[in-house]
């Protein structure tokens, strides 16, 4: 008998523990500062000029690469 009051016990403390952790989740999301939309627009046209640079950068030592090992190994 004792065994099943403590299996009941530990769900509660579990269900317990996991509201309480979904209680200080929401706490903590209210405590965010969030960017404004003028921040977040500023953002990510940083974001994507910055990933087309560093595109064409992979891609341009990718080509240059490419093209000097197919030299190098057509003259043997």
């Amino acid at each position: 008998m004792s065994e099943k009051s403590n299996v009941k016990t530990e769900k509660a403390v579990n269900n317990s523990n996991l509201f309480s952790f979904f209680r200080e989740v929401k706490a903590e999301v209210k405590r965010i500062t969030w960017p404004s939309k003028d921040e977040a627009k500023k953002a990510f046209v940083a974001v994507v000029i910055f990933t087309l640079i560093y595109t064409l950068l992979v891609g341009g030592f990718d080509f240059i690469f490419q093209n000097l090992f197919e030299m190098i190994l057509k003259l043997k």
